[in-house]
């Protein structure tokens, strides 16, 4: 997960939306979104009517409202307590495929995978400070739902043609220098082996590039065992490139989507933990080919 650079410093470059009634609230967020424009309007007149009701609400009313803000949805679409410019669809998009370049797609991942990234960004393993300050501001639960709600979106990867010779560090490594194949952990087609190695397929290859660079520079430390920094450091710039390009390709394969008690049931108890599944060298080593 990764936030776009610059915040508009300009009042006329921000929209601000106020809303009525006793319960009114004032929304700002920048110009230049104008799809978050029509998201907050629409949200910005429903407001109103939803104080009124929950004004008078039971004890059970207020339970479902408490239920319908965790599924996680509307965290995804308001940005929770992290404030409605730090919404998450504004970065990853209404479907949470990404933008193709730097920010990744987290539609179809994993919900516990998701979930320890969220806490990763918060104590700082890893290091970005627009997600340290957004995940900070996300309760423990609110992690979970907002992870919950991206693993349920269905994500339909569609492979893209690889007109060179696939990377040999892909499927094979390179045991003489201590490479473990990509393949072990991530798949033969990127789909991820288990539910703590996530996929690569349909992931922006610029993505993928730069997170070995985080990796190498321990700017990312949530893999058990530094398996990742471990390969990385032993990885050129020019094999990372190529084998970036060559994951995103791929065409993964349909996997079932997972829902926040995958996290809940799954996870271990070491809490320095990246996964909710065996460690990447147990899982079985899928057939060279």
């Amino acid at each position: 997960m990764s936030r776009r650079q610059g915040v508009p410093r300009m009042a006329s470059d921000w929209w601000t939306i106020s809303t009525s009634g006793n319960h009114g609230s004032l929304w700002r967020f920048p110009r230049r979104d104008e799809l978050a424009l029509d998201l907050m309007k629409r949200y910005a007149r429903t407001l109103p009517l939803v104080a009124l009701f929950c004004s008078s609400c039971s004890a059970v009313e207020t339970t479902s409202a408490d239920r319908f803000t965790r599924s996680g949805e509307l965290i995804a679409l308001s940005g929770g307590d992290a404030g409605a410019i730090n919404a998450c669809f504004t970065c990853h998009g209404l479907d949470g495929a990404g933008d193709g370049a730097g920010t990744p797609r987290l539609a179809g991942l994993d919900a516990g995978y998701l979930a320890a990234q969220l806490d990763a960004y918060a104590d700082g393993r890893r290091r970005n400070p627009e997600m340290h300050a957004i995940a900070k501001r996300l309760s423990f639960r609110e992690r979970v739902a907002v992870s919950g709600f991206y693993a349920s979106m269905p994500y339909e990867n569609r492979a893209v043609a690889w007109t060179r010779e696939p990377p040999k560090l892909y499927r094979h490594g390179d045991p003489r220098r201590g490479l473990q194949a990509c393949a072990d952990c991530h798949g033969v087609q990127g789909q991820g082996v288990g539910m703590g190695n996530p996929p690569l397929a349909g992931q922006p290859a610029p993505y993928l590039t730069e997170q070995i660079e985080q990796w190498r520079l321990g700017e990312r430390r949530s893999d058990p065992g530094n398996i990742m920094q471990h390969i990385s450091r032993r990885l050129t710039p020019a094999e990372a490139a190529v084998l970036a390009d060559y994951a995103h390709t791929l065409g993964g394969d349909p996997r079932r989507p997972a829902l926040p008690a995958t996290f809940r049931a799954g996870h271990r108890a070491d809490s320095r933990s990246d996964v909710s599944a065996p460690r990447p060298h147990e899982a079985a080593r899928p057939p060279a080919g």
